[in-house]
């Protein structure tokens, strides 16, 4: 065997014990690098800063993400925020300016590559009273539709701090139709909140939400439930649609349970007592606006109520409107102990629910702080969405409801 030979064989040799032996002289360890760059990017503005809500990176880039760095800048002069994971906030901001933010994940090795870009405005909160919106409305007309058939009749007026409502709980549009268990009829509905809300510490969960212009009540949740080993929405298989006492709570909208809803998602209580589950379709057609910004009603706290359609930018009247969409998601898998998703499925309960910040466009109480037609300097404010919450279910103002409590 010459040289060359004995070379050739070594070197096989050398490779086959490489490969017996596991070791690969040319291989390596995976070498961690900085993270991917966070998406979805939802920016809140508040009084001299901003929130900024974000998805997380698909890729850690190997080491694990220990912050979130989030930049606004304006004018040339740059304001940072870190968290540990959405939200981030960055203060320090000048209002009624608009600031570019991006976000960039944080790991062992650096920080990764900056998000796309989203643009806010810093807002001061209103000042002052609501009084100056809404403290004349009076209407009283006959409802001719053969599921009312009677007298529509409101005032909203004000006084002092106070706005008060007074009216017949009956709707001043068309209802044709659901199928009512109980025929409507006429309340008395003499209610008041504050003129001068103010945004609390805390949130409120409350059933009566508010009222709408008309004087129908804003009443989203049910007192329906199912128990955990429910069959069917037929009587007697699990589930109940008045007093419920089992714990998984039936929604009104979106779910297997029917309740009769009409066309403005709507239907009456054991009492007559009309009211509203989401979105008020009659009031925002007897608007006539279009894709415009509509004010259907006023919370319980004292802020008012729109629906659908709101400011693409929420500090920027011209910045045209969208249709807002919550920010709950319905959750990948059931809870434990919930009924079968195939009789009911993903959406019949309340539990089916998260809240996720930044998933849509408004926060816990489908609530933002941004301009209205009626507020062009910025306010507080609801909307009733197409997706759940539909109505919120909590208030953020410092009055917890108006009104007497719900019946049963």
């Amino acid at each position: 065997m010459n040289r060359i030979e004995q070379v050739a064989v070594a070197t096989v040799v050398g490779i086959a014990l490489g490969i017996l032996s596991g070791c690969d002289s040319g291989s390596t360890s995976p070498v961690a690098v900085v993270p991917g760059v966070p998406t979805n990017l939802v920016a809140s503005p508040g009084n001299s800063s901003i929130s900024i809500a974000f998805t997380a990176p698909t890729s850690t880039g190997g080491s694990a993400i220990t912050s979130y760095t989030a930049t606004c800048s304006a004018a040339g002069v740059a304001k940072t925020g870190a968290a540990a994971a959405s939200p981030i906030s960055v203060s320090g901001l000048t209002n009624g300016v608009a600031y570019s933010c991006v976000v960039a994940a944080v790991n062992a090795v650096g920080t990764g590559a900056a998000s796309g870009t989203t643009i806010a405005t810093p807002i001061a909160p209103a000042t002052g009273t609501t009084a100056a919106v809404g403290c004349t409305l009076t209407y009283s007309g006959f409802n001719s539709s053969a599921k009312v058939n009677t007298t529509s009749s409101y005032t909203w007026s004000c006084s002092g701090a106070v706005r008060t409502l007074t009216g017949s709980g009956i709707p001043d549009h068309a209802v044709t139709g659901g199928q009512f268990a109980t025929p409507m009829s006429t309340q008395v509905i003499n209610v008041s909140t504050t003129l001068n809300p103010l945004v609390a510490a805390t949130i409120t969960p409350t059933q009566v939400i508010g009222y709408a212009l008309n004087s129908v009540k804003f009443d989203p949740g049910t007192a329906g439930s199912c128990s955990s080993n429910a069959t069917g929405t037929a009587p007697g298989a699990g589930c109940v649609a008045i007093a419920g006492t089992d714990p998984w709570r039936l929604e009104a909208i979106g779910g297997a349970f029917l309740f009769g809803t009409d066309e403005n998602n709507a239907h009456v209580q054991p009492d007559g007592a009309y009211h509203y589950h989401g979105m008020p379709e009659g009031i925002i057609t007897r608007a006539a606006k279009g894709t415009g910004v509509v004010l259907v009603g006023w919370a319980a706290d004292g802020f008012p109520i729109y629906g659908r359609y709101g400011y693409t930018v929420a500090t920027d009247a011209a910045s045209g409107t969208k249709i807002l969409k919550g920010s709950y998601q319905k959750k990948a898998t059931p809870d434990a102990g919930r009924p079968s998703v195939t009789i009911f499925p993903m959406g019949t309960f309340t539990q089916d629910y998260n809240y996720v910040a930044g998933s849509g466009d408004l926060d816990e109480c489908n609530g933002r702080t941004g301009v209205t037609p009626e507020f062009p300097n910025g306010i507080y404010h609801y909307y009733i969405t197409e997706t759940y919450p539909y109505i919120q279910r909590c208030v953020k103002g410092t009055a917890s409801r108006v009104g007497p409590p719900p019946p049963p």
